[in-house]
């Protein structure tokens, strides 16, 4: 078969990974998401404290004979990921302590880069019934660029701002997949055995992805891959064995409805265009003397013709002011400072895209 990238795109193929990470083209991947078997090396039953059953991962899947076994599949379809990553492309792949830091060690030595290890933690996570060890509550992401001088993608201004306006951080509190999120076989029992929660790979395409970019997952499996990549408007490929999953994830994604929304659409990454106080005041957007506000509604300032704060105290530029008030250094005025428009308070900000839009006309 040729390397064409297009026919896969949007499609699930059938078959091993590195069989059909072969059919794709160099360098032609934006983001790979892998969730790979852990070789949990479970033995025996689990058993929960009241004596009934756990049904853990005890897939043929997760079968293997020994570490160089492990070691050599991973190392076989992460070098192949890297090939067809793009140059500026990544790679998330996720762990638990049987598995993580082989991979990590392999992707290293292949020549991948880490950014970040991610702590995926589960505050409904599954108990350690015997009580011999401590509740394993957490995985680790490793999310790497294809090495170090690429120019990876990050919407840290997306991020930020759905976490409150706070930077993120890299430990993410996230439940484990239950309830009607959960897909279910023809017995009412649970479909995958390492199904993972929407949410999860929310935060990952979004953070690292553009709207059209492919994301590409080796072990497809239920399918949340792709159901989250179409949602936010990315194009997803993904590679899975088994028939039963490749039927349930086309069912899934059939369902999704993108949703086409400002943040999907990462329009905070966009530079805001170059304008000044004093252009809005001469295009009639804000007045001399205009009473400037903070978010809690306290006047602070009104401006000057020139396009200044004036306290009363001090006259300054509005990231001056801004700063005063706020006792620092320095700090974005823009983000600051609103005004009063039908007795409402609306940010200084909004403002600038608007005379940028009536100045493109």
């Amino acid at each position: 078969m040729s390397k064409n990238l297009s026919k896969y795109i949007n499609t699930i193929i059938a078959g091993d990974c590195l069989a059909n990470l072969s059919l794709i083209p160099d360098n032609s991947i934006n983001l790979i998401f892998a969730d790979p078997p852990y070789w949990m090396q479970t033995e025996g039953e689990l058993l929960r404290t009241d004596g009934s059953k756990f049904d853990g991962v005890k897939d043929k899947w997760d079968k293997f004979n020994t570490y160089k076994e492990y070691d050599d599949f991973s190392e076989k379809w992460l070098r192949e990921c890297r090939r067809i990553l793009k140059p500026d492309g990544a790679i998330w792949v996720i762990g638990s302590f049987q598995n993580i830091y082989r991979l990590g060690y392999i992707m290293q030595n292949l020549g991948f880069w880490i950014l970040n290890d991610i702590v995926w933690s589960k505050p409904n996570a599954v108990p350690n019934f015997s009580g011999t060890r401590y509740q394993n509550s957490h995985e680790t992401l490793l999310w790497c660029s294809k090495d170090q001088k690429s120019k990876y993608t990050f919407n840290y201004k997306t991020m930020k701002h759905l976490n409150g306006g706070k930077q993120d951080k890299s430990i993410w509190d996230i439940g484990i997949c239950i309830g009607g999120e959960r897909l279910k076989d023809r017995n009412g029992k649970k479909l995958h055995s390492t199904q993972k929660p929407e949410k999860l790979l929310y935060k990952i395409i979004l953070s690292t992805s553009k709207p059209n970019d492919v994301v590409l997952d080796p072990f497809f499996g239920s399918g949340t891959t792709g159901a989250v990549a179409k949602l936010l408007g990315r194009n997803y490929i993904g590679f899975e064995m088994e028939e039963k999953y490749i039927k349930a994830a086309e069912k899934r994604i059939k369902q999704v409805k993108v949703d086409d929304s400002d943040i999907h659409n990462l329009v905070l990454e966009v530079k805001p265009p170059r304008v000044s106080i004093k252009q809005l005041i001469e295009s009639g957007l804000l007045k001399t003397g205009e009473q400037l506000y903070n978010k809690k509604g306290d006047k602070i300032a009104v401006l000057t013709s020139d396009g200044y704060a004036n306290d009363g105290q001090d006259v300054l530029s509005i990231h001056k002011m801004s700063a005063k008030h706020l006792n620092r250094t320095n700090n974005n005025g823009w983000d600051y400072f609103y005004f009063k428009k039908s007795k409402k308070l609306k940010p200084i900000n909004n403002l600038r895209y608007e005379y940028s839009k009536k100045n493109e006309r």
